[in-house]
């Protein structure tokens, strides 16, 4: 989280805004994520009222070309996540309100159906959106954000590396370990670093992270702690 924090900072001033997500949930999104492999999932996420941006932070990732009321729920910290559906690239997306305004009623209200913001996993495929990804987000009211997992065994679908688009890496770039010796491409490729495994069985080997708005503008995450300060605070400022 760290590396992550120290990245979307050296690299604010290719985003018009930024949004807040806890560490710990975070931690939940990936566990979650993990559980479900080889399966994507669909989470809604709403702001906590009660928590804004505190103004140190948001100055210190702020860029000179930040733009104000961009999305719904801009200056908030996110407070609560929600799996919302499962499934494979088709089926998973973003649900009719019609379709879920029972499903939350007990945790949220009346109100149950929307969710501010969205996030969905790329399971073995970059944290960069797709077509059908950029036509979901159009009706989203906050921002849209990616979670991708890079693991082994690939499966079906093995991991491309030539998909255009920014990546943000949650810690090291996923590169083979030399091996000794002539080794077949297809096997050095899969001797990647470990990161854990996953309760499938799945070893994972990188975690990718993004936000974007409907529009296509990218959005800065900051990963913060209980106390809304970033990972890393005294280290970047330190730096700045």
């Amino acid at each position: 989280m760290v590396s992550y924090n120290r990245e979307s900072f050296h690299s604010r001033e290719a985003y018009t805004a930024q949004i807040h997500l806890p560490g710990h949930l975070f931690e939940e999104l990936v566990w979650w994520a993990l559980q479900a492999l080889p399966d994507e999932i669909l989470v809604g996420m709403d702001i906590d009222a009660g928590a804004p941006h505190l103004p140190e932070v948001e100055d210190f990732f702020r860029s000179t070309e930040h733009t104000e009321g961009l999305f719904q729920g801009q200056g908030f910290i996110i407070g609560e996540a929600h799996i919302v559906n499962r499934g494979n690239s088709y089926s998973v997306h973003h649900l009719p309100e019609d379709w879920t305004d029972d499903m939350f009623s007990t945790s949220r209200g009346s109100r149950a159906g929307r969710f501010t913001h969205w996030l969905h996993t790329h399971p073995n495929a970059p944290a960069i959106p797709s077509n059908a990804d950029a036509d979901a987000a159009q009706e989203t009211p906050g921002v849209d954000m990616i979670l991708g997992l890079r693991f082994s065994p690939e499966g079906p679908l093995p991991w491309f590396d030539d998909v255009e688009g920014v990546r943000r890496r949650v810690g090291s770039e996923a590169k083979p370990t030399p091996a000794k010796g002539r080794r077949r491409s297809f096997f050095s490729r899969q001797n990647l670093p470990v990161l854990g495994v996953a309760p499938s069985g799945h070893k994972i080997h990188e975690i990718q992270l993004i936000a974007f708005r409907k529009s296509g503008l990218g959005i800065n995450v900051i990963l913060v702690d209980k106390e809304g300060l970033p990972f890393g605070w005294n280290e970047l400022q330190a730096t700045d």
